[in-house]
């Protein structure tokens, strides 16, 4: 039985030659006569989010409320976050991959802010195109609008951002290996890792054992089974059970066991 039937959402893919640019794009809407919060699980992304009918509203951990009225930019999102639909409310939501944010805007830092996009540009047409999709009769469309739009705007990634992107051996130290294959500094790989992707590597390994974690988990739930922790903390790499506790206080400020709880409540767009 779904927690609302009338609370829709799902995941766009995004065709080939976008692949490199957006992850997915998300959509939800709240067809019910009542409000639906949610919690969303931190993703290291940047997004830009766009609202239909009724304003969203986003609260923080410090519990600051932040209309969401047409669309927004905030990211990369590092740490859980409640997001509220009124009734009649939709939202549309494009989730940038690796350093796409940045070949988008150039040196602009969001970190832990949430701002109007048309802020970034020097013309005011991201609420034309929020205009735009309104007229749009699906989904699907507006997506394809969007994509359309963004074309123009989107600077090629460099080699060593291309590097930075596929690395994928844990066994190695990835600023090390690009420094001696781009005869760069290392500490030039990281200021170029924290510039153009918005976090370090440190940051997001600490977040991909987090991530693996909670895949773990919803696994186990799904088949029904219980969920066995030291188990958990063993094929994630954690040194202890108190560690473990720590990551998930640290990224959604609650406890496993929490989460385990909330989880209906949990929408963790790594998964869908």
């Amino acid at each position: 039985m779904k927690l609302h039937p009338e609370y829709n959402e799902y995941r766009i893919s995004v065709p080939h030659e976008f692949e490199n640019v957006f992850t997915h794009f998300y959509f939800a809407e709240n067809t019910s006569e009542t409000s639906v919060a949610k919690t969303l699980l931190p993703t290291y992304q940047t997004i830009l989010l766009f609202c239909f009918g009724e304003s969203a509203t986003m609260s923080t951990r410090e519990k600051t409320i932040i209309n969401l009225d047409k669309c927004m930019v905030f990211g990369p999102v590092r740490q859980a976050f409640e997001y509220t639909l009124p009734a009649g409310c939709s939202i549309l939501v494009a989730n940038f991959k690796d350093d796409a944010f940045f070949r988008f805007f150039g040196k602009i830092s969001i970190e832990q802010s949430v701002r109007h996009p048309d802020e970034l540009l020097e013309e005011n047409c991201f609420t034309d195109l929020w205009h735009q999709l309104t007229q749009l009769d699906s989904t699907t469309e507006q997506v394809n609008h969007i994509l359309e739009f963004c074309s123009p705007y989107l600077q090629h990634q460099d080699s060593t951002s291309q590097l930075l992107s596929s690395f994928d051996n844990h066994l190695l130290n990835p600023v090390k290996v690009i420094a001696e294959q781009t005869q760069q500094t290392e500490r030039n790989i990281q200021r170029k890792q924290k510039e153009q992707f918005g976090y370090s590597l440190k940051e997001l390994n600490r977040y991909n054992r987090f991530l693996k974690a909670i895949k773990i988990i919803e696994e186990e739930t799904e088949k029904q089974k219980q969920v066995k922790w030291f188990t958990i903390i063993d094929e994630c790499g954690y040194y202890d059970q108190s560690q473990l506790i720590h990551d998930f206080k640290h990224f959604i400020n609650i406890s496993p066991a929490q989460y385990l709880k909330f989880q209906q409540e949990i929408c963790n767009p790594k998964s869908q």
